[in-house]
């Protein structure tokens, strides 16, 4: 008996139980770490001002820059089994100094906004590093049952991060608050280790992950610019970053002015974050079932189908609580249904592909969105859009999104996906 996609025999899920764990664990983790710093990262960029969020994304675009053709060159000289580790130590590192830098300037506004740069940073980058190994270590039907399982130690570590937060920092402040980050990223590094020794045998790619990629520096770039699925996925992406934005800059806005302290801010962006992963991991859970019965065009499709619907609703009622709802749907669907459904893509593809292309799209065209995004929603304040006007454009944006999504889940299933 073979899978749906010809992945081989079912005896070859030999130690999956113990990868299923161990992926689960990683992600776990990882966004416990990021979850626990997410709020000062908030508290910050709604402390400065929603004006100021255009500013600080386009400084998170130029340093995505400048981060892609280094991690580029990395992948093509360094093994994956020795690249990930010294990646996720770099960034243990840089939040002991940032842990040092809150307790030395506690009042310099500029330390928060060079932790805000480096926190949007820190979390595009691991997390696109994250999936690209589970791509590769992972066959496309095995993603296709396991990713929402997998995605779903991501809501747990979101769950705990932000009790974490909420438990310390009144105690601990921001310092204690990103030493006890570092010490939970540290500890993905363990699990890595542990991953990639029997990934070898298991990863289903040609190239092996105890060997560099290959290839050029600036080879995701040029893949995708001449690969018309992946620029599908490209436009997902940018899309979904675009609404996302919008929404993420007008609940800033209600923040600033709803919450005087940093500390009250940083509480509000918690509780958000626990409804917003609750809600991922009830999504997580099921997203693999119905996958393997509709497929991936339709988790896709459908996510978009369902932001339609949260955009008109703030429309008809453009206020600060359906905000916050709105808010809170969309980040769910993205984590719990649209981005394990994306990812689950990238098993199609060859190794190459999965680090240099998907890197590109999930920093660059990401953050690239972001930016175009804050001046976007500048420009139409100040040409006097209302919160009702800007929701009733989203909801005709995210009618072309569902489309797209239709589309490169076409594109998935010719290509031997389901």
């Amino acid at each position: 008996m073979t899978d749906r996609a010809g992945d081989g025999p079912r005896a070859g899920r030999g130690g999956e139980s113990a990868r299923l764990a161990l992926s689960f664990s990683y992600f776990a983790l990882l966004l416990a770490s990021y979850y626990m710093i997410r709020p000062l990262r908030d508290a910050f960029g709604a402390g400065s001002g929603a004006a100021t969020i255009k500013y600080l994304a386009s400084a998170v675009f130029l340093v995505m820059l400048a981060i892609v053709p280094l991690f580029g060159w990395l992948v093509a000289r360094v093994a994956r089994a020795r690249l990930l580790p010294l990646t996720y130590g770099f960034f243990v590192l840089n939040l002991v100094a940032f842990a040092v830098a809150f307790n030395v300037y506690p009042d310099n506004p500029w330390v928060g906004r060079v932790f805000y740069v480096w926190a949007t940073v820190f979390n595009l980058f691991v997390v696109s590093v994250f999936w690209s190994f589970m791509a590769e270590i992972w066959r496309e039907a095995e993603g296709r049952r396991l990713f929402g399982l997998i995605a779903a130690g991501g809501s747990v570590g979101g769950l705990a991060g932000p009790l974490l937060t909420r438990a310390f920092v009144g105690s601990v402040g921001t310092t204690g608050v990103a030493l006890i980050g570092a010490g939970l990223l540290a500890c993905t590094v363990v699990v890595i280790v542990l991953l990639a020794r029997g990934a070898k045998e298991n990863a289903p790619g040609s190239a092996s992950i105890g060997e560099p990629v290959g290839g050029a520096i600036l080879a995701g770039l040029s893949r995708l610019v001449r690969t018309p699925f992946l620029l599908g996925i490209a436009a997902l992406v940018g899309i979904g970053s675009l609404l996302g934005m919008i929404v993420y800059i007008e609940l800033a806005r209600v923040a600033g002015s709803l919450y005087a302290t940093a500390a009250e801010r940083t509480a509000f962006f918690a509780e958000r974050d626990l409804w917003v992963n609750g809600a991922s991991l009830g999504l997580q859970l099921v997203v693999g079932f119905i996958t393997g019965a509709f497929g991936v065009r339709a988790t896709l499709t459908g996510a978009a189908s369902v932001l339609v619907a949260a955009f008109v609703a703030l429309a008809a009622a453009p206020v600060a609580g359906v905000l916050i709802m709105a808010n809170v749907a969309s980040r769910a669907l993205e984590f719990g249904v649209a981005k394990p459904s994306r990812d689950m893509l990238y098993t199609v593809v060859d190794a190459e592909t999965k680090y240099k292309v998907k890197n590109v799209i999930d920093t660059v065209v990401y953050r690239g969105t972001d930016v175009a995004s804050g001046w976007i929603h500048a420009g139409l304040v100040a040409a006097g859009a209302t919160l009702g006007v800007l929701a009733g454009l989203s909801a005709a944006l995210a009618v072309v999104l569902a489309i797209v999504a239709w589309v490169v889940g076409s594109g998935y299933r010719r290509r031997g996906g389901w």
